[in-house]
């Protein structure tokens, strides 16, 4: 049966350090970084409210009572739940933690420190449409060295293209490329499938499952021409001060 997902819930990750930014915001959990006067992470939360999202789940653990008591328990009739970790379960850690508190068949996996400003309706039919496991929305990116990238199937021809429909086929690590596609950290995922593959409490979503089920996974990207800044890198963070609204 073919099933329409209307995504409602998200988890975002809010507990990385700032270690990059150290110079600039001090101890602060890195979406609690003032960007004109708000924390990033109030936009990174304006924009699920646009997406239509109901419930989200930060993922927090470094100083995570500096978010709760700023944000509290919902914003702009968005319910807001706090998943803690006691020690770094790292990013597939802190997701399976959460899913504890979503209900959802498929939901959204966002990045607490980087937005891009995709559309999560049209990422939901591309992933109904497609029968994915996972769809990860990316970028495509000119003359860069600070991000790694995903390698997209090249279809042979017609019939191929519109089965494979945008298949990832490899996750390279950070290196100079003159063009190439990045992930911008903003996922729709099939919990039950993390739950299956999690191979422990702690472990990189990333390495552990993105990775390493590459080939056995349906992982598709969806390409996104929307607005995007990753504040954990200095100059973005700067850029964010007058470019985010």
């Amino acid at each position: 049966m073919h099933m329409d997902h209307s995504i409602t819930e998200a988890a975002i990750l809010v507990g990385g350090l700032g270690t990059r930014l150290k110079s600039v915001i001090s101890d602060l959990p890195k979406p609690m970084a003032d960007v004109s006067g708000r924390p990033f992470l109030a936009y990174v939360l304006d924009y699920c409210k646009h997406q239509n999202i109901q419930r989200v789940v930060l993922c927090a653990g470094y100083k995570h009572e500096v978010i709760s008591d700023y944000f509290g328990h919902s914003y702009k009739d968005m319910e807001l739940l706090y998943s803690i970790e006691d020690e770094p379960l790292g990013t597939g850690g802190a997701l399976l933690k959460s899913l504890n508190l979503l209900k959802s068949s498929v939901v959204a996996f966002l990045n607490g420190d980087s937005i891009c400003k995709v559309n999560i309706p049209e990422m939901a039919n591309f992933y109904d449409k497609n029968h994915a496991d996972m769809v990860l929305a990316v970028k495509k990116m000119h003359h860069f060295d600070r991000y790694g990238s995903v390698v997209l199937e090249q279809p042979k021809h017609e019939v191929r293209a519109r089965r494979s429909q945008n298949r990832i086929i490899k996750f390279e690590e950070k290196k100079t490329l003159n063009e190439g596609f990045i992930n911008v950290g903003v996922m729709l995922i099939n919990p039950e499938i993390v739950k299956k593959l999690a191979p422990a409490k702690k472990f990189s979503f990333e390495k552990d499952i993105l990775e390493k089920y590459t080939s056995s996974l349906n992982l598709l990207a969806f390409e996104s021409q929307d607005y995007f800044i990753d504040i954990g890198i200095p100059e973005d963070y700067a850029l964010a001060q007058t470019t985010l609204r």
